[in-house]
C-alpha cells in the first residue's frame, strides 16, 4: 500500500511508524515547511511534497493520512474520498459536528472509508478492562471511573474546548465499553483560569455507571496522568500511568480480589502503532473496524453535548443534568 500523509507535526511520527511496516511500499509527506520536509526525507527516506494536489491526484496513493488541524479534516477527507482514496484521520475527527456528519455522508457517497485514530482501544490496560467486562472475568462491571490530568501545556483546554480536545479518547472508550450510554450530568469549572478546566461527567445506567474526571489545570510539576478504577462484582481493577517531562513512564495495573492482590504485567505496547496497523489491515481487507467514522461520530456527539452544557451554564459549582 502507498500512503500520503498531510502534515509534518504529528504526521512525522506517523511517517516513522509507517516506514517500519512491511505492508507499506511508499510514504509521501505533504508539508508547508521545506526544512521539515527535507529533514524527514533524510531521516526516514520518505517522499516529500509541498502540494496536496500531488497526493490527491496520484492514482497509486491508496490512503490519505490526515494529521492537520482538526478544522481542516473535513475539507481534505472529502477531497481524498472523492479522489478514490481511503482516509485515516487524527483526533478529534472534526471541530464541528456537522463537519463529521458531512464526512460520513461523503464516505457513503464515494464508496471509500474513513477510520479515526481512537487509539485508546489499543492501549493494553484499556484492552484488558474491555476484555474483562466482555468475558465477565470478575463478574459484572458495576462502576468505572476514568481520569486524565495534565498541566496547561496544550493550548486552549478551557470549558469550551476540553471535551473534544482532551476528553475525546475516554468518551470513545466509555461509548465502546457501555454501548452508547447517554451522559447523565456534567459539572465543570475554569478555576478562574483562562483556557483551563476541571470537568466531571457522569453516565448513569440502571446496572452500571461510569464517570470521567479530566483536568487541564494541574500544576506544572504534575506529570501527565491517565488512570481508571473499575469495580466488579468480585474484584476491583486499578490502572495508573504517569508520563514525566523527561520521557520516563511509570505504569501499573492491579487487580484486588478474594484471592489477594495481583499485579498484571503491562507488556511493551505502542497503541498508536497498533491503531495504524489495525486501520491498514481493515482498509486492505474491507473488514469492519472499531475505528470507524461512525464510532468517532458517537463520541464526538457526546463531547459536543457536554460542551454545550459547560458553555451554556458555565457550570462553576453547578451540576447540569442532561436527561
Amino acid at each position: 500500500m502507498n500512503i500520503g500523509i498531510l502534515g509534518t507535526g504529528f504526521g512525522a511520527y506517523h511517517a516513522s511508524l509507517l516506514k517500519q511496516m512491511e505492508c507499506i511500499d511508499r510514504v509521501v509527506v505533504f508539508g508547508r515547511n521545506e526544512a521539515k520536509l527535507l529533514k524527514l526525507k533524510e531521516e526516514l527516506g520518505v517522499e516529500i511534497t509541498m502540494s496536496i494536489e500531488d497526493i490527491m491526484s496520484d492514482p497509486t496513493i491508496d490512503i490519505v493520512d490526515i494529521c492537520l488541524p482538526s478544522a481542516l479534516h473535513k475539507t481534505y477527507a472529502v477531497e481524498a474520498l472523492r479522489s478514490g482514496k481511503h482516509v485515516f484521520s487524527e483526533t478529534p475527527v472534526a471541530q464541528k459536528l456537522e463537519d463529521a456528519q458531512e464526512m460520513l455522508l461523503a464516505e457513503q457517497q464515494y464508496g471509500r472509508r474513513i477510520l479515526v485514530n481512537q487509539f485508546i482501544k489499543f492501549d493494553y490496560a484499556y484492552e484488558y478492562l474491555y476484555k474483562t467486562v466482555q468475558d465477565a472475568t470478575y463478574g459484572k462491571l458495576l462502576q468505572v471511573t476514568l481520569r486524565r490530568e495534565t498541566a496547561p501545556l496544550w493550548g486552549d483546554l478551557g470549558l469550551s474546548a476540553i471535551a473534544a480536545n482532551l476528553m475525546i479518547h475516554e468518551l470513545d472508550f466509555i461509548d465502546w465499553l457501555l454501548d452508547s450510554p447517554a451522559p447523565s450530568a456534567v459539572w465543570g469549572t475554569s478555576g478562574g483560569k483562562d483556557g483551563q478546566a476541571l470537568v466531571h461527567a457522569s453516565f448513569l445506567q440502571p446496572e452500571v455507571s461510569a464517570q470521567l474526571i479530566v483536568s487541564s489545570q494541574m500544576p506544572d510539576s504534575y506529570p501527565f496522568t491517565v488512570s481508571y478504577e473499575a469495580y466488579f462484582e468480585q474484584a476491583k481493577l486499578v490502572f495508573h500511568e504517569v508520563s514525566y517531562a523527561n520521557g520516563d513512564i511509570e505504569a501499573s495495573l492491579t487487580v484486588y480480589s478474594s484471592e489477594g492482590q495481583e499485579n498484571i504485567p503491562l507488556p511493551p505496547n505502542n497503541p498508536y502503532e497498533k491503531s495504524l496497523r489495525h486501520a491498514l489491515q481493515c482498509l486492505q481487507d474491507g473488514t469492519d473496524s472499531i475505528l470507524s467514522i461512525q464510532h468517532a461520530l458517537k463520541s464526538l456527539e457526546i463531547a459536543f453535548m457536554l460542551t454545550d452544557q459547560l458553555k451554556g451554564a458555565n457550570c462553576d459549582s453547578n451540576v447540569v443534568a442532561l436527561n
